[in-house]
This record gives C-alpha cells, structure tokens and sequence, in this order.
C-alpha cells in the first residue's frame, strides 16, 4: 500500500507536475486543482493509485481528485512538495477577481451560480457535520427521557445548556461564516464581508426592537429581523460588497486602498444589508420554503419518493447545495425539515450499494476496490458523506445505478407513508436516526433503502461482463507480479548468503573465495567518528565500531529462537530486542539486497564489513504487512539514512518474534566479532570488527 506522502507525489505527477497547478483547495472529500493545462493531466495513471477513488474534469482549468475523508492529510503532503504554492488557494481572496474555472455550458452564469453555492458551503460542512452529531447526542438523550430536547433552554440543567451552545455556535453565526466564504470565492475581502452579518447578529441590533418591528431611522424604515441561521443575506450582501470594492478600488488610491476601502464598504453594506438585502434574502428564502412547504403539503408522499430519485443525479453536478440552504431555511422558518428524511433514503441506498461492492470485492481478494468501498462505507455510513462512495464506485461502474435507484424509490416510499421530518439539519448517517420524526419509520425508511440497494448489488453484481472479467485478469496478473517479485527476492538473498559462505569456507585458490575477499579487501575504510582503523585498509587491519542500526536491547546472537541464526550460519554478530520503530544505516555504504517485503536489508559498507539487518523471524511470511521499505537495491546510503521502518505492535499482535539478528556476512575473512550487550541506540557502538 502506497503512503499517503507516495500517493501526494503520484497525483502531482499525473496532474502534469507541480508546475502545472495555479491553485489548490479541498472539501470534505475531494482535492480541487485548477491546472494551466488539462491536457497534461494522466488520468488512467491517477486511477491506478488505489487511494483514488475518482477524478472529476472541470471546464478548461478545473479538475477534481476525490480522495475520501482523509483528504486533509493528502492535502497536506500534496502542499509540502517544491513548487506546490501552499497559498495558491488564496490567491484571489482579496484581487477582486472571481474565482472560477467551473463547467461553462450555453449559460455561463448558470454554471457559475450553482459552483458559488458549492464552494461557499463546502468550506462549512466540517462544522455543520459536528454540529450534527451533537445535535444526535441530545435527541438520543431525549428519547431515552433524560431531557427535552425543544424545552426552553432556560429551563434545562446547566450541562445541556452547554451541549445547546455547542451546537448553536455554528447554525446561529452560520451567516458569518457563509458572508465569509461567499466573498472568498467572489474575489471580495472575507473578513469584512463576515463582519457586516454580524452587525446583523450583535446585541445592539436586536435590542432596537423584537422581531418583525418596523422603525424609523432618519425617515427610512427599518424592519428588525432575526439574521441567526440564515443563508441568504449574507450570500447577497457578499455579491454586493464584491461590486461595491471593486468600484471603490477604482476611485481610491492605492496607497490607502487597506484603511478607506474597508473603511467605506462597511459604512455602505451594513445599512444596505439592514435595510434592503436582509429582508430581501429572508423574503427569497422563505418564499422558495412556502412553496416546497405547499408541494409537501399537498402530497408528501410523491415529494418523499422524487428527492431520494433525484439526488443521484443531482449530487455529481453539485446541483443538491441549494437544496441544503433550504433544509436550513425550513428549520428556521418551521422548526424542521421535510426534506433529509427522504434525502436520507438516497444516501442509505447509495450505502447499501456500497456494502455489497464491499462484500464482492473481499470474495475476490480484489485489494484495490476492497480499500475503496471500505473507506466509502465508513464515510457513509458514520459520516453520511455520499461522495466517495459515488466518485469510488457508482459513477465508474454504471450499472450500479440499477441497483441504486430501487433502493432509493422503496426508501422513499417509506419516508412518504411515515411522512418524516428532520427535527434539526443533520447529516443522515446511522449516528442520527433520532434526529427524526417519527424515528422508528425513518430508521424503516433507511434499513429497506439499504437492504435492497444491498441485496440487489449481491445477486447481480455491480458491473458489466467485461469489466468483471477485466477485474479479474488484473487481480490475476497482480498477484502472479508479487509472486515472482517474492522469489526473485528471497532467492538474490539466498544468493548473497551463499556466496559469504562459500567466500568464507573454501580453499584460498577457489575463485569465489578470491572474488569475495576482493570485494571486502578493496573497499575504502569510511571516515567517520565511528571507525578506528587505518585508513585505506580496509577490514584486513585495524578495528571497525559499528553504530547499532536500531534502537533497543542487544543480546547474544545464540538467543535468537532460529537455528541459522544462533548457530552463526550466516555469520557473527549480535541480537537487538527492538524499542524503536525504524532501521538506520550504521555506516556509509551501498545496499546489496532489500526484500520488498521490508522484513530483511544487506549492506555492502565502505569500511569492507557486509552486514545484514534480519527485522524479526519469519516475518517475511506477512508479505510486507508492517513495514515499509525506504531504499532500493544498489542505492547508495549515508550514515543515519533509514532503511526499513516496521510497526511492532502490528507485527507481535500476529504472533512473530521482533528480535532482530545483525550479522556480519564476511566474518570470516575478519580475525572475529565482538558485539555489545544491553540497551543501545543508533548512536552507541553494537559491533566491533577486527581486521586480519
């Protein structure tokens, strides 16, 4: 399995190079680029790395890596690497310019306001997924009888009050944080744009009168509105701040552009945003809620069956945000939602699917798509983020779809003859079934969704003929690749063995005990604090101190539980009881054989001393599983390089012994080999080698 760091590299390359990206960003399961040219991009090589779960192509500039929930820690590796600009998702937050490379169609602005409501709520979801599962902790304690979830704050005991507050935190100043990410892809200034919602949220605001109340202030009226959780003001006052400082930018002059235009846009979007686009933006948000209100009240039962149907449609467009700020909307507006209960039998068919992918791929020992449904189920299913189960599996293996949609349509049926609603926005996931109403028919809802999405995927399988088969020849030829890679490596190792062997027991005319005593004769002495021998001679004069390649606790030789090695077979030297995690060169030298499966490394030093570093017994049999290997064969090393890094508890939890033997492969053409015993660490001498 590839590191997270390889995968970083390996999608920078096929992206073509870091050169070719002029911006990066992430949501909560995908990495967004913007390339200077599409062109380069290999996308056939990015779906080969197995932590890819799909690639999405944006307009002329624009592509998309979905990656799953660890996107963040990709993110992170991807920005470390040279010539990746780590600020390039910011580069536009305060040039005035609209961020936007999006899928351009016969109307533009069509596309670009529905890539502004993704982007201005995908930054957000991190809080609002939190949010929602403490949301699910009171409603669980509400249905176990502990405390009423909608009683009046006030009244409740001070640790529920706290538990209010955390989740308040982020739906009441939900306005800020969207004024704040809307002017982050106009091209307008954040933060002053996160100040003029808040203006509407302080306690001076809402004291001059109760909500509804209209005042006169200087002979204009003012109505006072309740701004906590609402969408859609901030989003217009971002619009309207972006045109206000691009004019005031012209007029200004540019040495004082930092103090007089926010200075200005203040002094001119709050009282625009008090008095006109706030009741504006309430007025638009609660008009489109009336009318799904009126479309669910005159048949829920149809609307719960159309949202789960629409939703595998909607969400590879981006086109379902808008549905998500009326969710918001409704909660505000009404105390709750019509609209999750049947979104979630969407979600939980889209699961189900995933599931059996899941199943059929551990049937197949089919390791790339067993990574990809596990990691999409998981986010699924404890997350409820549909995205990497979509970009993993339905949108590359289309006949999913048919296994998806009857899900989706059974679910809803449910959903309508139940008519559930959310009781706060939530995302729907098996940790906040409780957050709807009533409880026992959404989790119904779900569980038939699941179940035949699940079933169906079983019976029929998730691909077409010939991608089945093409699956399978590539799980074939991968696992006849190891196979032969396995060998050849334990046989190189099994020939170096022999030859020390044979280099060190036969007659002093034979040619191979000529070639190897040549070959340890000849090599330089290195210069280093850890050798005392004179230089030039190599291992035939002088004393060689050898560091210990890894920290721990060195031990005769004769204890190691393998009669090889105990009985010197392979040559002297010593044991260590590892403490540490990692392997590192004792000396300067050359790597003469690496197994792949990290368990076994052999070194050719340039002081003439052949060492071979064995990681445990037997460990080879966990076919790499543990450890990972940080060198190749012939590869040059320093002093303190690392060449096997292993995880013990992993490795011991399986039954293997962890003592690793440090044998001197040429000890017999040295005058002998004293080791140390007791606690050692990288920087402490385990061996001394007498040159003859």
């Amino acid at each position: 399995m590839a590191s997270t760091k390889d995968t970083a590299q390996h999608i920078v390359e096929h992206l073509g190079g870091a050169e070719n990206i002029t911006s990066l960003t992430h949501c909560a399961t995908r990495l967004r680029f913007q390339l200077r040219d599409s062109s380069s991009v290999d996308k056939d090589a990015l779906d080969q790395d197995p932590a890819v779960l799909g690639t999405v192509p944006q307009g002329a500039h624009g592509y998309q890596v979905v990656m799953g929930g660890g996107v963040a820690e990709y993110y992170n590796e991807i920005i470390k690497l040279p010539g990746v600009n780590a600020s390039a998702e910011g580069r536009n937050a305060d040039s005035g310019k609209k961020n936007y490379d999006g899928v351009r169609g016969k109307y533009g602005w069509v596309d670009y306001a529905f890539e502004f409501l993704s982007d201005t709520f995908r930054p957000v979801l991190w809080a609002l997924l939190g949010a929602s599962l403490i949301i699910m902790l009171l409603v669980l304690a509400d249905t176990v009888g502990i405390q009423d979830f909608r009683a009046d704050v006030d009244t409740q005991p001070p640790l529920f009050q706290l538990a209010h507050a955390m989740y308040q935190s982020v739906f009441y100043f939900l306005p800020i944080f969207v004024g704040a990410t809307a002017a982050q892809k106009l091209g307008a200034n954040m933060w002053v744009s996160a100040a003029i919602p808040a203006a509407l949220l302080t306690q001076e605001f809402m004291s001059m009168g109760e909500r509804g109340d209209v005042l006169d202030v200087s002979g204009v009226p003012l109505v006072i509105n309740e701004y906590g959780g609402q969408v859609f003001p901030p989003i217009l006052a971002a619009i309207g701040l972006y045109f206000v400082e691009k004019a005031l930018k012209k007029i200004i002059p540019n040495a004082v552009h930092m103090v007089f235009v926010p200075f200005f846009s203040l002094l001119i979007m709050i009282p625009a945003t008090a008095f006109l686009l706030g009741p504006f933006g309430i007025g638009v948000g609660n008009a489109i809620s009336s009318a799904l209100y009126a479309i669910n009240d005159f048949s829920p039962f149809v609307l719960a069956i159309v949202i789960p149907l629409l939703y595998p449609f909607l969400v590879p467009m981006g086109l379902h945000w808008p549905l998500n700020v009326i969710m918001i909307q409704n909660i505000a507006v009404y105390g709750y939602d019509f609209i999750q209960g049947p979104m979630g039998a969407w979600n939980f068919a889209c699961f189900g699917v995933v599931a059996g992918v899941m199943i059929i791929s551990l049937r197949e020992k089919n390791q790339q798509m067993t990574q990809v449904s596990v990691g999409a189920f998981a986010a699924g299913i404890f997350g409820g983020i549909s995205e990497p189960s979509l970009y993993g599996i339905l949108l590359r293996f289309r006949r999913s779809y048919y296994r998806l949609l009857p899900g989706c349509a059974l679910g809803g049926v449910v959903m309508g003859l139940f008519d559930v609603k959310a009781n706060a926005f939530v995302f729907t996931s098996a940790l906040t079934i409780n957050a709807f109403d009533p409880w026992s028919g959404y989790a119904i809802g779900v569980l038939v969704a699941f179940t035949t999405s699940l079933l169906l995927t079983l019976f029929f399988g998730y691909r077409t003929a010939e991608e089945k088969e093409e699956a399978q020849r590539l799980i074939a030829e991968r696992r006849e690749a190891e196979r032969r890679e396995a060998s050849r490596d334990d046989a190189a190792l099994d020939d170096a063995h022999r030859t020390v062997e044979d280099a060190g027991t036969a007659e002093p005319g034979d040619r191979k005990a000529s070639d190897a005593a040549q070959g340890s004769a000849s090599a330089p002495v290195a210069a280093s604090a850890a050798t005392t021998a004179t230089a030039g001679a190599g291992v035939e004069s002088g004393v060689v101190e050898l560091d210990s390649p890894l920290a721990g606790h060195a031990v005769p030789l004769s204890e190691v539980p393998d009669p090889i090695f105990a009985g010197a077979k392979l040559g002297e030297g010593v044991a260590v009881q590892p403490t540490g995690t990692t392997v590192y060169a004792p000396a300067d030298g050359k790597v003469l054989t690496v197994q792949k499966s990290g368990h076994a490394v052999g070194l050719n030093l340039d002081n003439g001393v052949q060492l071979l570093i064995h990681v445990g017994i037997d460990t080879v049999e966990l076919g790499g599983e543990g450890f990972t290997v940080h060198v190749d064969k012939k590869q040059r090393v320093s002093a303190g390089d690392k060449l096997i890094s292993f995880d013990p508890e992993f490795i011991t939890a399986r039954g293997y012994n962890l003592i690793t033997p440090v044998v001197v492969t040429n000890s017999a053409k040295c005058a002998g080999v004293d080791a140390v015993e007791g606690e050692v660490t990288p920087s402490d001498t385990l061996l001394r080698v007498f040159g003859k």
